[in-house]
């Protein structure tokens, strides 16, 4: 036989008598194609997560967003080029001048660990990439981690169903997005990974008092401490959620063993970070995660004696004694350490989120920051869309079903919320608590709805029988005649359920691209005939400095542009985004808002080469440095009683154009950003000096400079900078 004989097509081989039984073998179980399109819709959610947090990089460029991203990304270069050693006693003596910083001892250091340890695997396996290249993706990596543990929360919680569902609603949900996007190099990209690991190891340890999974979430805990200060949020709500449980009467062994696990072996770890050291034992904000420990010390106690005892009498005689004497105890230990100074008092941030007002009063430096505002119902629906609806749908689910799982995911769920109203950034945090409840919502009204769709109607039986039987016969035939309206009702809540899930990922696709996927850096926005026009100022102001002043320079600007002018313009600052020191923010809010004369003596008491201010008066670039302004007022105010508000309103209103305060017509902070502008043509039909971002047009356009002169402005007047001159010659 030749050998044109024996070859075979492909086409021959499936239509041999072998091929049918060949495609039998590989016939999956039932068990097995739904493992199959489990693992396959994960898997593309998992891609999805990834690939939909990709639209600035298409868009601009491979590039760091926002301000503080840029401290953690200088930070990361210099553990990947120092070590871990020299990165942990490093003392910044370019931040905070002429007080410096010591790096290690003043951050969370996962984020930076976690990128500088990816970067060494890859390179160890024979990658060759850019530690930028690194950060960049490192957000969307952890969000796509995130749908991970979504789905194997939402399946502990309610079912498989619930678990899929929620890794898709989290995996392109606009809350989440919001600080995962490509370029968002903070703290919050793995966090929320860490947070929402921590909760599912811990609701997973209470459900199987297994104390492996309880050390599991001790370590889950350890991350979270390691990468943002939001652990407060954990170490607070798991022992709430105890509290509730044991109120409630769901005391078990199962939530002994989890609880004092995951408590002692996570504070032992968090006590590691020396950012966090001895908080978790002397902080206000610990308290209660210590109180409910040794709470479930004394019901262990007490369970233990009842069993001994078994006399209910002589059990409640001695149950109301020692409830007395651990109340009293703890009392008495809790008011003898906050009133010695051992355990300090809560922190102002942490007051500020029980009360809205508080940091509005008492605190205007972390009022003055945008996301630190309450929310608005339109940032909600903005972020949530339909979620809105289907997370109250979820919890009446849970309710229903009311299991340990399911009050923690309540619980969650609620604290969360109010939270994320008092503060727009925490809308982040309660981001997967709502995907959470809404998959339940979505996973168990389907289930219900497909099930209506599937069940098949029966024509009622007739015939002579057993009277009982004719009457169950006569109902359920009744019943089935009813099963197509049914159907058919089922059928289009089901079209609509699809239709409604459909919007929510255009809404998050279109928010994505639009809202949350244009670096704060590179500013955009459109021309005249529709096209795209670049603003790159920013990065234009900071290579000018960087190649223009001497390297030991030092420049003065708002905190805001610290960290982006010490990493990109590789030059000293005064003040930066870390806000430690409020009292030297409040000195650069002191020379910013005095005349020119006396912000010259501050400025010389603080060796300052150059000022630098962000102007958005021609491009109308609105968060510019005259509409902070006020803020600078409040926070340098604040310190230096000689710093009045009302000194630069005129009858309680802001203003720059001629019905403006003289105080504010002359202050450093007007003359600097309007200098040269009363002779700049702004807008057609519009006087010179017309402020496009304000609508109006200025008050004072003959400036004159004494103690500084321009020493560069960006093309767009976005950025402007202004060297110091020396003091004249006294002889």
């Amino acid at each position: 036989m030749t050998a044109a004989k024996m070859e075979k097509s492909p086409a021959d081989l499936l239509t041999s008598p072998g091929a049918g039984s060949f495609l039998k073998s590989l016939k999956l179980k039932t068990k097995q194609q739904e493992l199959l399109i489990r693992v396959t819709a994960l898997g593309l959610i998992y891609v999805l997560a990834f690939i939909t947090r990709l639209f600035s990089v298409l868009r601009y460029e491979s590039m760091i967003h926002e301000f503080d991203p840029y401290f953690n990304y200088r930070v990361t270069q210099y553990l990947t080029q120092k070590g871990f050693y020299e990165f942990w006693n490093w003392f910044d003596s370019e931040s905070w001048y002429p007080l410096g910083r010591i790096v290690g001892g003043t951050l969370y250091p996962g984020l930076m660990v976690t990128a500088a340890f990816i970067f060494w695997t890859l390179r160890f396996i024979g990658f060759a990439v850019h530690i930028r290249e690194v950060c960049v993706l490192l957000a969307p990596f952890f969000a796509s981690n995130t749908t991970l543990v979504a789905y194997f929360f939402g399946k502990q919680l309610w079912d498989t169903g619930a678990g899929l569902v929620a890794a898709a609603l989290i995996a392109i949900c606009p809350g989440y997005i919001s600080r995962s996007v490509a370029g968002s190099y903070d703290n919050e990209g793995v966090a929320i990974f860490a947070l929402l690991l921590t909760f599912y190891l811990f609701v997973k340890a209470v459900n199987t008092g297994s104390l492996a999974w309880a050390l599991a979430s001790a370590f889950g805990y350890f991350y979270m401490v390691s990468a943002w200060g939001g652990y407060v949020f954990i170490i607070n709500l798991i022992p709430l959620y105890v509290l509730v449980l044991l109120i409630t009467g769901r005391y078990s062994m199962r939530l002994y063993v989890a609880y004092n696990g995951m408590y002692i072996l996570g504070m032992l770890l968090a006590m590691q970070i020396r950012f966090v050291g001895f908080q978790h034992v002397q902080s206000g904000e610990h308290m209660a995660a210590m109180g409910v420990f040794f709470l479930l010390q004394v019901f262990y106690f007490l369970d233990w004696v009842k069993y001994l005892l078994n006399d209910p009498k002589k059990f409640n005689s001695f149950l109301s004694i020692t409830v007395t004497s651990a109340v009293g105890l703890g009392a008495i230990a809790l008011g003898v350490g906050t009133a010695s100074g051992y355990i300090s008092p809560w922190t102002g941030r942490f007051y500020s989120l029980l009360d809205p007002t508080y940091a509005k009063d008492h605190i205007p430096i972390i009022a003055s920051v945008s996301e630190h505002q309450p929310t608005a119902w339109s940032s909600f629906m903005f972020d949530y869309h339909i979620l809105l609806i289907l997370f109250p749908a979820g919890l009446y689910f849970c309710f229903k079903r009311l299991t340990d799982a399911t009050i923690f995911i309540v619980m969650y769920g609620l604290t969360s919320m109010y939270f994320a109203g008092v503060m727009v950034r925490l809308i982040l945090v309660a981001t997967p608590a709502v995907c959470l409840i809404s998959a339940i919502a979505v996973s168990a009204t389907i289930k219900s709805l497909t099930q209506l769709v599937r069940a098949k109607s029966k024509p009622a039986s007739g015939g002579s029988g057993k009277g009982a039987t004719g009457t169950k016969a006569s109902s359920k035939g009744s019943v089935d005649q009813s099963m197509p309206f049914q159907r058919n009702g089922a059928i289009a809540l089901l079209v609509g359920a699809f239709y409604l899930l459909s919007r929510y990922a255009i809404h998050c696709t279109w928010v994505t691209s639009e809202a949350y996927s244009s670096p704060s850096i590179v500013l955009a926005a459109r021309g005249a005939n529709g096209g795209r026009v670049i603003f790159d100022d920013y990065r234009e102001a900071y290579f000018w400095l960087r190649q223009n002043t001497p390297p030991d320079a030092k420049v003065m600007s708002w905190w805001d542009y610290g960290y982006q002018i010490t990493a990109m313009g590789n030059r000293t600052v005064i003040v930066d985004n870390n806000t430690w020191n409020n009292t030297h923010i409040a000195t650069v809010g002191r020379a910013m808002s005095s005349y020119e004369d006396e912000a010259y003596e501050i400025m010389r008491s603080l060796d300052v080469d150059y000022v630098l201010v962000v102007f958005g008066g021609v491009t109308g670039y609105s968060s510019d440095d005259i509409n902070k302004f006020l803020w600078m007022v409040r926070i340098g105010g604040g310190v230096f009683p000689v710093i009045k508000e009302p000194d630069y309103l005129v009858n309680g209103e802001y203003r720059v154009d001629k019905g403006a305060a003289p105080k504010m017509l002359n202050c450093l902070m007007y003359k600097l950003s309007y200098y040269r502008f009363g002779e700049l043509q702004t807008e057609y039909g519009k006087p010179p000096g017309y402020d496009r971002a304000r609508g109006v047009e200025i008050g004072n356009k003959d400036i004159k400079l004494e103690h500084l002169e321009e020493a560069f402005t960006t093309s767009n007047w976005i950025v402007r900078i202004y060297k110091v001159k020396p003091p004249n010659n006294r002889w």
